[in-house]
């Protein structure tokens, strides 16, 4: 009686040519991640790449409805409106640049919510002043998904109160060099109204608006909520400080500098773009200014009558 052998010749072979050996195992996981060492970089710098573009779009957004606003008010909005006591101090209303141009940004039941003759903290302004715009906010940042809390903050620049909550956003006006509130050599302050025959050094040449990262410090598109200070982000790199509410719309070039993005004050520009920022100038174009730019030039971009001369690729 003959065995029926049912194993095909030569299967026990092919098995056994088919199988992995732990080497190769090994040799296929180090190979992968090998190629996701090198894909996760690539993907970061893509990724970063349209964060910056749509970051320039928003601000081109920014800088067509600023030329809008200036076409019809023959001026660019006020920096931020306050009314001073007899000591200079703030008492609102408060609304800054970027609430003034709502309507120009193709947000205008949001401008129609707002009563600008109130307080941004006032409650016929609770539901506008949280509203989210995203075209205010810099894909590249990290900022809050909702309204954040401001109030005046103690010597270790916490909070000691809540006045109300704001809507974040990315983009700061130009001050100019000396620090935020009254009278600026930049094209925003308190109750400025400047225009663009006001510009002598050239629209081309001056700044007008560029970024803030949460990463450092807080920003709001509503205005300088009346008592109210800035502070540094939770876990910011930048020291304890605090600074007064204009600087929750407006930033300036400072007495200290590592290049745009690098800051050493809260109320400085400051971004999380690789190596500078974004900027918007006078004339509606935008630049990015990387820290090799010289605190010379920095400092000249950012005031629009002192007669510096800046040329032609110094930024």
């Amino acid at each position: 009686m003959h065995r029926i052998d049912l194993e095909p010749k030569g299967g026990r072979e092919r098995d056994r040519r088919l199988a992995f050996t732990l080497i190769e195992l090994l040799v296929v996981i180090a190979i992968i991640g090998v190629l996701i060492g090198l894909l996760v970089p690539a993907v970061q710098k893509v990724r970063e790449s349209a964060g910056r573009m749509q970051c320039t779009n928003n601000l081109k957004q920014v800088g067509l409805a600023l030329m809008n606003y200036h076409d019809t008010q023959r001026k660019f909005p006020p920096g931020y409106v306050s009314t001073p006591d007899a000591s200079g101090n703030d008492t609102g209303p408060g609304w800054g640049w970027a609430a003034h141009i709502l309507a120009q940004m193709e947000q205008d039941n949001l401008y129609r919510q707002i009563d600008f003759k109130q307080p941004v903290e006032a409650a016929a302004n609770a539901a506008a002043r949280i509203m989210i715009v995203k075209s205010l906010l810099c894909p590249s940042d990290r900022s809050p998904s909702q309204a954040f809390p401001v109030g005046p903050r103690s010597a270790t620049a916490q909070l000691t109160s809540t006045i109300c909550t704001v809507a974040p956003a990315n983009y700061v006006a130009n001050f100019g060099v000396g620090e935020p509130g009254v009278d600026g050599d930049g094209i925003f302050y308190r109750n400025s109204s400047v225009n663009i025959a006001d510009i002598i050094d050239g629209t081309s040449s001056t700044l007008m608006v560029g970024e803030r990262s949460f990463y450092h410090a807080e920003a709001t598109w509503t205005g300088a909520v009346t008592g109210s200070d800035l502070g540094p982000t939770p876990n910011s790199p930048l020291p304890v400080q605090t600074e007064n509410a204009s600087n929750f719309v407006l930033a300036h070039t400072g007495e200290s500098f590592e290049g745009p993005g690098n800051p050493k004050e809260i109320n400085h520009y400051t971004s999380r773009h690789t190596g500078g920022g974004n900027f918007l100038f006078g004339d509606g174009h935008v630049a990015y200014l990387n820290r090799s730019t010289t605190y010379a030039t920095y400092k000249a971009l950012s005031t629009r009558s002192k007669g510096e001369v800046i040329a032609m690729g110094d930024y």
